[in-house]
């Protein structure tokens, strides 16, 4: 057994001093780099890129995101990393590489090793990586692309003789253009191989025109005047074929002018980029092909039909329909006019009963006079308060005039020279002539002294 211990031993009440181990900036993140390494190591992630920085040294800097976070990249430019110009702002992606740290600005990142596409595989990569090549030789430049001749005699069809594509061709220019000629350059259009074929169906055609010309020199018919590849839609493998190198530059040798309509409408092949004129259909093709021919016999026959409308003979009788219609036509808005204002005389008639005027007048006249006897009425009362106001205000007036204060024994003394009322006798001058006013007359007199107010 062991010693058991007392009540009172409380163990040490002074610990010795813990030791503690300090790590610089440095070795924390040397450590942390050092774990990711070897805890992660190599690994495949995806995401879109974003920020693309290339600098002048070669090295690419970009970040890798996704809906949640981001990781820093970094491709340099010793690493042999194949499909690095299909790095682009906005590109998915799938990278191969190296998790670390870039100890100076602590951050962790990944050192790219291998790039592909994300959600295609080595074709769709292969794909991108010879139309970038291609479109840098110039193969599929504007300003080398050739108008097709708008009436077509004979064409060269590069296709299976099997597939759906020439039956859609065929059907189409039957209806279109039967007189087409088509020179059928058969080959295999999927498979190992057929790019090859592909290829050298295209320059067979080539060397036919050319051989036909000048076997019949007279004859500028017997040349080819465009060829057309084409075939059914499928799959990326399946359209492979027509993304070959071998396929295009065949196309861009040729001396012949080359339509594509390769797949359906949504697919895009190498061979569509370099044709002359790319169609979305087989049948989209062969309307293009024909449309000179089938435009102008529509016209051909919508000419015929007017030669037919503008005949004399016809434009004499539709003259004479047309008078027809308009003497028709004048006499029915005669009678429909009379008729109208039969109407409207029958309608004034049956008003003018109901107004009857005799009564309509007696009731005016009635009313005429009823206003006459009250206008009348208010004058004489209007004019008995006016006189009444007046001799009112004639009585106030009197009250107030001058003549009620001398009739009560007051006086007014005004300059005789001037008029003027006198109301301050300490400006009256000596020997000033005056004029006193009374009730009944005037005094004139002259001052001889002035007494002030006292």
């Amino acid at each position: 057994m062991g010693k058991s211990k007392s009540q009172w031993d409380f163990g040490e009440l002074f610990p010795p001093e813990q030791t503690r181990k300090v790590l610089s900036v440095s070795e924390l993140t040397g450590q942390i780099r050092a774990l990711l390494e070897k805890q992660i190591g190599q690994i495949w992630v995806s995401g879109e890129v974003t920020n693309l920085r290339a600098q002048s040294s070669g090295h690419i800097y970009f970040t890798l995101k996704d809906a949640a976070a981001q990781l820093s990249c970094v491709l340099f430019s010793r690493e042999k990393v194949s499909h690095r110009e299909l790095l682009a702002d906005g590109q998915k992606v799938l990278l191969q590489g190296d998790v670390t740290v870039y100890e100076a600005r602590g951050q962790y990142q990944l050192i790219v090793r291998a790039v592909e596409l994300q959600g295609v595989g080595a074709l769709q990569i292969a794909f991108e990586k010879l139309k970038v090549k291609l479109a840098a030789e110039g193969l599929f430049a504007p300003e080398r692309k050739r108008p097709l001749p708008k009436y077509p005699q004979r064409i060269g069809l590069v296709t299976s003789p099997t597939g759906a594509a020439i039956r859609d061709v065929l059907h189409v220019v039957q209806r279109r253009n039967p007189g087409l000629e088509i020179i059928l350059a058969r080959c295999r259009v999927q498979g190992e191989g057929a790019a090859e074929e592909i290829a050298e169906a295209v320059k067979l055609l080539n060397r036919y025109s050319v051989a036909s010309s000048s076997i019949q020199r007279f004859n500028d018919s017997t040349h080819l005047d465009l060829i057309l590849v084409t075939r059914g839609g499928g799959s990326l493998e399946d359209l492979w074929a027509f993304n070959e190198e071998t396929v295009a530059r065949a196309i861009f040798e040729s001396a012949i002018p080359v339509v594509s309509a390769v797949g359906h409408e949504i697919d895009f092949t190498i061979a569509d980029f370099v044709a002359d004129v790319r169609a979305a259909t087989p049948s989209a093709a062969a309307e293009i092909i024909t449309e000179g021919v089938f435009a102008s016999r529509q016209f051909i026959e919508s000419l015929m039909q007017r030669m037919v409308r503008t005949h004399p003979r016809r434009q004499l009788n539709e003259h004479l329909q047309r008078l027809d219609d308009l003497q028709t036509g004048l006499l029915r808005c005669g009678r429909q006019e009379m008729r109208e204002r039969h109407l409207a005389w029958e309608n004034l008639a049956t008003r003018l009963r109901q107004v009857r005027p005799q009564e309509f007048l007696k009731q005016r006249r009635e009313l005429l006079k009823a206003s006459q006897r009250r206008l009348r009425e208010l004058a004489r009362v209007q004019f008995k308060n006016c006189k009444t106001s007046f001799l009112a205000t004639e009585s106030r007036l009197r009250l107030l005039g001058p003549e009620q204060v001398l009739s009560r024994g007051y006086s007014i003394t005004m300059d005789a020279a001037t008029g003027k009322v006198l109301r301050d006798a300490g400006k009256i001058k000596f020997g000033q002539k005056l004029k006193t006013r009374l009730k009944n007359g005037e005094i004139l007199s002259r001052a001889e002294s002035a007494l002030p107010k006292s």
